[in-house]
């Protein structure tokens, strides 16, 4: 867990994923990693049943023709990738990492996190998100495959330029979840010198206040100052409404907190931030 990965695909929010990185690497004095997945494609070679696709009895030369033809794609990607980490790898030593390296892997991207989440502190990738449909964005694939999938810290970049936050606003509801995020983010240097918003969407009871006193108290041990927020109302419309007003925030909040069932079917508070949210976010183990 000495690393931060900057899981980077060439699209227009690449620059603001590797800002993001770039910055948390220098608040966590850890070497930064620029990752570039080849993705496997659906494609027509030999070995599969491509007779079905192309016509009964298609000559042989065409299925070469397609094999050949899958393998320069692989090539050129491979290609691609290596030049847009050797770009990026510029970009994140101009930002102040004293230390970056990069690797280009040719694999599904939750498989490939998976498979250097032993060696991540934290990942860092963008929101691409899809046009809306019927009002309602959509979460990018990608990352809710990856947050489930993980065990390691994930941050969101959901906009094209990333801007250093100035606060955190931690999304809290005194579940064991929330309890160990604000555990996390006592401990964390990612927070030195970061003023700190403990929002909880509920009623006004003296439990809730309570549970929000402790929580406070944990982090200002360190000397950070915290506030304290209870609001009523339905969480993620507090949360969204609290985060257009501080613009240079940053959003933590705990993973999934629900049954994978539940998940599916209705969706989930996380979902739903990771969708909609301004700003970074944090989602934290």
């Amino acid at each position: 867990m000495n690393k931060v990965y900057a899981c980077i695909d060439g699209r227009a929010n690449t620059p603001a994923v590797i800002d993001a990185a770039a910055w948390s690497a220098r608040r966590l004095s850890l070497p930064l990693v620029l990752a570039h997945v080849v993705e496997p494609q659906v494609s027509l070679s030999l070995g599969t049943d491509a007779n079905g696709a192309i016509g009964l009895g298609a000559p042989d030369v065409l299925l070469q023709q397609l094999s050949e033809l899958d393998a320069q794609r692989s090539q050129i990607a491979q290609e691609a990738g290596h030049r847009m980490v050797s770009a990026a790898q510029a970009h994140a030593t101009a930002a102040g990492v004293p230390q970056v390296d990069s690797v280009v892997r040719h694999d599904d991207l939750s498989e490939a996190a998976l498979a250097w989440q032993d060696d991540a502190r934290l990942f860092v990738l963008g929101q691409n998100r899809q046009p809306a449909t019927r009002g309602r964005r959509h979460l990018d694939h990608h990352i809710e495959r990856l947050v489930r999938s993980v065990s390691r810290t994930v941050l969101v970049v959901p906009t094209e330029t990333f801007t250093a936050p100035d606060q955190i606003v931690v999304a809290y509801d005194g579940s064991p979840t929330a309890q160990r995020v604000v555990e996390r983010l006592a401990a964390s240097p990612i927070l030195t010198g970061l003023p700190v918003t403990l929002l909880m969407v509920g009623t006004d009871t003296p439990d809730h206040r309570a549970t929000l006193l402790t929580a406070r108290q944990k982090l200002e041990a360190d000397g950070r100052h915290v506030e304290t927020l209870l609001s009523p109302g339905e969480p993620e419309a507090e949360i969204l409404a609290l985060l257009g007003q501080r613009p240079h925030s940053l959003l933590a909040m705990g993973a999934y907190g629900h049954s994978r069932i539940r998940e599916f079917i209705v969706g989930s508070t996380t979902t739903t931030l990771l969708r909609l949210s301004p700003v970074p976010v944090m989602v934290l183990r």
